[in-house]
């Protein structure tokens, strides 16, 4: 059996291999041609740096290898799925399905080295996830034609910390790190109230730039002030004095990934946690964290559904048969997928008065993994 284990994991494989450099070259080329020109452009647009065009072609290299394992997190399941197509329609169509019947072997046999595989491949896509994405983030949220970081330059506001301080700035510059007269408005849970805080103080400055080493913002001119009202109306300042220094978990290298929308698929379940419990966190956001944290528990689960889904199909001992199985198969795995991305959809909206941000997520679980059971049980080996 260990032959044909390892005929079949070979043409899986090979298959995978296949589907995989074609689908990654298939979104490469298209994003290209579409943002071609701003490439062209990084040409004029750095007249300091006197690029050349060799130096803008190791910029598109360097671009898209980055952007290469984002795309494949979001594609790893559908090639899994294509794989398995391929390489058992090759095997169907050479009648080596009924060699395999006719030495005694029951055909669900021949989906163990397959599944084993598709094990394997599944954490290469949760190691991605979880440990090399989150490492690029920063460069994941860059635009095409953003060759020099120092130019990149916006405002921020009401971004939150652990303690429950929001930052404000008219101009964030990310080269540098320095935030423009920045407002630090410092807050302390009230102690009256469930995830209310009241404003105790703020912080302002001429400027404030980040210190990797001390883990906070150092100021330039910098004042504290303290207030002793809950209401800002009302406040009258308690005392002020200078500061020039303010210890936060808000980074530098924060500010750009959470200024960019879409951020928190590119964070790990351990930064999404951590952004979970940090009290700046707008609770219009903490649906999305927490559907974020399951679905990096449940896209795994539905990758192997949906190949559970289609390899029962194609498991056909009739080559005549191989077109109308692997519709059957290709209709399994869409309706799944569009599931999946209609729960995705509706998990953060307000049904009946509530967000069930986890119900959504675990929902196609619940839905096709009893199809997938009974497809398997019922294969005719």
């Amino acid at each position: 059996m260990k032959i044909l284990d390892r005929y079949i994991a070979k043409n899986f494989l090979y298959g995978y291999c296949i589907v995989l450099f074609v689908m990654i070259g298939m979104f490469l080329t298209i994003d290209l041609f579409m943002h071609l020109d701003e490439f062209a452009e990084l040409l004029t647009d750095y007249p300091e740096l006197n690029l050349t065009v060799k130096d803008i072609i190791v910029y598109i290299i360097r671009f898209y290898s980055i952007r290469s394992i984002l795309w494949y997190k979001d594609m790893a399941g559908m090639i899994i799925v294509i794989a398995a197509v391929f390489s058992l329609t090759r095997m169907i169509r050479n009648n080596e399905l009924i060699a395999v019947m006719a030495s005694g072997t029951s055909l669900k046999r021949i989906l163990a080295p397959i599944l084993l595989l598709v094990l394997f491949l599944t954490g290469l896509m949760v190691v991605d996830q979880e440990f090399v994405i989150p490492r690029y983030a920063y460069q994941l949220t860059q635009k095409h034609d953003n060759l020099s970081k120092n130019n990149e330059a916006y405002d921020i506001w009401f971004m939150g910390d652990n303690e429950g301080s929001l930052f404000c700035s008219p101009k964030y510059v990310e080269g540098t790190h320095i935030l423009s007269e920045p407002i630090i408005i410092l807050r302390k849970p009230a102690e009256d109230a469930e995830d209310v805080y009241r404003v105790i103080g703020k912080i302002t400055a001429s400027s404030a730039v980040y210190d990797l080493q001390r883990k906070g913002w150092v100021f330039t001119e910098g004042r504290r002030i303290l207030l002793e009202e809950n209401q800002l109306q009302t406040a009258s300042a308690q005392f002020s004095e200078p500061i020039d220094f303010y210890p936060s978990t808000l980074t530098a290298a924060d500010i750009p990934i959470r200024k960019r929308e879409g951020f928190k698929s590119l964070l790990s379940i351990r930064q999404l946690t951590e952004l979970e419990r940090n009290a700046g966190t707008r609770k219009t956001d903490l649906a999305e964290l927490a559907l974020q944290k399951h679905t990096r528990i449940t896209d795994p689960v539905v990758n192997l559904i949906m190949l559970m889904l289609a390899l029962p199909v194609l498991v056909c001992r009739d080559p005549k048969a191989m077109k109308t199985a692997v519709l059957i198969s290709f209709l399994a795995t869409t309706s799944c997928f569009l599931v999946v991305f209609i729960c995705k959809l509706f998990a953060t909206e307000v049904f009946f008065g509530q967000v069930r941000p986890a119900l959504w997520a675990w929902l196609p679980i619940f839905i096709f993994f009893p199809i997938a059971i009974i497809e398997i049980d019922s294969m005719k080996t």
